[in-house]
């Protein structure tokens, strides 16, 4: 625990204009982002006495090693480097005022020849059209099909619709009209575009004329004595208004507006967003977040750029409407108009619907904060008392708040992995996940029978801190090898640029997956390396007991363990983690074809080989000139091809098993 005192700038180095500052911990880490309006008061109130600062506050200025700032000249400069350093940086202290789950979007691909509609979680992608976000894609799919009445377009894969275009038959919603089935040419891609663009015009609150034109064609039909045609009109406005149901209006006059609503104690904060479009709730969204000491003005100014930053066009509205206005409003609304394109107005409601609305959202929000208090009730002490509990039960000289845990898995030896998970302050934190390929000596990429777990969980466990000694000992960005892959952003500081590297912060407890044997195999490990300030312990699965190195007994924790049932959980997390990273690879070997492995074949030049010939049989009876046909594949790479593949093509030598002799010709067809 750092003094302070130690870092503290003088007073008059710190200059007195708007800016961004980060406080970095002893490894470089960047663990606190923040800006200000005039960064000399806002740097010094981190210095005063400890007793007076928020806990969180606290912890992070002792944990601090250093703190930096960068002079900018407006406070919307300073809004937007926040947030790029925030989403770059990942940094412990800040608060997350939103969740970090993928909301399903309605999403119409009007970049495509034939858009489709579908839906699609994750970063949005240029070219496409997203209504929501709902809360359960059932909802979308229900609504998507109430619509593909009205406006029958394409919501078929890729690959569907090739398919259906190659036998000229289309899928069964072409068959009863759900589909205008442009992959056999029944509409025209203009035609097919006009339906799109109508569908995505009635999601975006145009209704009305959609309804009343097809009550005239209606009348129309029904006045020409086309009764059938009328009936079918008449029940797609039924669809229609069905649709239009189930999203209630709130807003009469057509208003496109999020409305935001806290709910808030010492320690928590609940929010609650309706997204309104045309005066209709079209999507709804909640998160409960960790307070820190700031005020409710400035949760809102967060929430407003983590909720929008990534945003643009459309992404944000016209109208923000908020519980209370942020500190640096002019700021804000500067920054959303810059992101939409267009003025962006953002204020607190005073009366009438959008009052209304707004208690609906805030009793929505305060019903969140109880239930998620109801059942995290004591999670936060619980953590705690399970990192005491480790400390004092294995004698560790510090609290565990960075745990790595080990798992190795393979079948029968065959496609041999480890995984690599980490909890920081009893938490998973799945960016830091790693996933390692071992090599051998008896991996099956070595051909050995049977893996040695020990050896293998050796193996991991050198990589791992060797890399951590080089990272900490070098300032450059040392890559991972071939068979090391990452699962997430990885987590290492650069000191030229700070941004993120891999696998340099050293976790005060490794666990492993195993008993006394894997647990020693780790501690030699690690004292091969020079290594003496990382305790190691193993959880064996049969009697849950946790091994220490160099016992010939376990230590017992009592099944009502806080501790253990941590130790449990880093368990249950680095298994599952490694049997899903060796089912993908077993599932990728079992599927591979021939065209593998060629040196000088990549991904890119494979499909184009199999897109040119259609088939590995006809890429290998394919001839050098006919090969060099495809883009990207020159004389020399053609050869290479030829002769792998005429050697995979050649028939595999007969063998008499009692001897294990190669048999020529006319032993083999004398055993025949």
């Amino acid at each position: 625990m750092a003094d302070p005192s130690t870092y503290r700038p003088a007073p008059g180095e710190i200059p007195v204009d708007p800016g961004v500052y980060r406080f970095r911990d002893r490894d470089g880490r960047v663990i606190y982002v923040g800006k200000a309006k005039s960064l000399r008061p806002r740097l010094s109130s981190y210095f005063q006495d400890l007793a007076a600062l928020h806990p969180r506050t606290a912890t992070m200025v002792t944990t601090a090693a250093s703190v930096e700032w960068t002079v900018v000249s407006t406070e919307v400069e300073a809004l937007q480097l926040e947030y790029s350093w925030i989403k770059e940086f990942d940094p412990r202290f800040n608060v997350k005022y939103r969740d970090d789950k993928s909301y399903p979007y309605l999403a119409v691909t009007l970049g495509e020849e034939f858009p489709r509609a579908q839906v699609l979680r994750g970063a949005k992608r240029k070219g496409t059209r997203y209504f929501g976000p709902y809360a359960h894609a059932w909802a979308i799919r229900e609504t998507l099909d109430l619509m593909l009445r009205v406006f029958p377009m394409r919501t078929c894969s890729s690959g569907v619709f090739k398919r259906a275009g190659q036998v000229g038959r289309p899928c069964l919603l072409g068959y009863i009209d759900k589909c205008s089935a442009p992959c056999v040419g029944r509409v025209t891609p203009e035609e097919h575009r006009a339906i799109a663009e109508d569908f995505c015009d009635f999601m975006a609150g145009n209704t009305t004329k959609f309804v009343r034109r097809l009550e005239r064609r209606m009348k129309e039909a029904s006045a020409e004595l086309a009764f059938e045609d009328a009936a079918r009109l008449r029940d797609d406005i039924g669809a229609l208004n069905r649709a239009l149901e189930k999203s209630a209006v709130v807003l009469g006059d057509g208003t496109d507006a999020d409305v935001f609503a806290l709910a808030d104690d010492e320690l928590e904060a609940a929010v609650q967003v309706f997204h309104v479009r045309g005066g209709r709730v079209r999507g709804q969204r909640g998160w409960v977040a960790e307070k820190d000491a700031e005020t409710v003005p400035e949760i809102v100014e967060h929430l407003l750029q983590q909720v929008y930053g990534a945003e643009t066009g459309d992404g944000v509205p016209r109208e923000v409407l908020v519980p209370v206005l942020p500190p640096d409003m002019d700021a804000v609304v500067e920054w959303l108009s810059g992101l939409r394109g267009s003025q962006v107005q953002v204020r607190v409601p005073q009366r009438g619907d959008k009052r209304t609305l707004m208690e609906t959202v805030r009793r929505n929000a305060e019903q969140s904060l109880a239930r998620h208090k109801l059942a995290r009730a004591g999670d936060l002490t619980a953590r705690s008392q399970a990192l005491q509990e480790l400390q004092e039960s294995l004698e560790l000289p510090d609290a565990p708040l960075r745990i790595e845990c080990f798992d190795v898995s393979h079948v029968q030896g065959t496609q041999v992995v480890a995984s690599m998970v980490v909890f920081e302050d009893g938490l998973a934190r799945k960016s830091e996940y790693r996933r390692f390929i071992v090599r051998g000596p008896r991996g099956a990429e070595n051909g050995g029978p049977q893996v040695d777990d020990t050896a293998a969980m050796r193996e991991v466990l050198t990589r791992r801190f060797q890399r951590y000694l080089e990272e900490r000992d070098t300032s450059s960005d040392l890559e991972l090898g071939p068979d090391d892959v990452a699962d997430g952003a990885p987590g290492r500081v650069d000191p030229e640029t700070g941004r993120p590297k891999r696998f340099a912060y050293p976790p005060n407890l490794v666990v492993v997956d195993g008993g006394l044997p894997q647990v020693n195999a780790a501690s030699a490990a690690l004292g091969d390396l020079g290594i003496d300030d990382v305790a190691v312990v193993g959880l064996a699965k049969r009697l849950e007991e946790v091994w220490v190195p160099g016992q010939d007994f376990p230590v017992i924790l009592p099944r009502t363990s806080e501790g253990l049932y941590l130790l449990q959980r880093v368990r249950d997390e680095a298994h599952r983690f490694a049997i899903t990273f060796h089912r993908q690879r077993r599932s990728k070997a079992m599927t591979s074809s021939a065209l593998d492995g060629i040196p000088g074949l990549g991904d890119a030049k494979r499909k184009a080989l199999l897109r040119h010939f259609g088939s590995v049989k006809k890429v290998r009876a394919a001839s050098l000139a006919e090969l060099q046909e495809v883009p990207g594949i020159g004389p020399a790479l053609a050869g290479t091809l030829a002769a792998q593949l005429s050697q995979e093509g050649t028939p595999a030598p007969a063998v008499n098993l009692m001897t294990g002799e190669v048999m020529d010709d006319n032993e083999e067809q004398r055993r025949d």
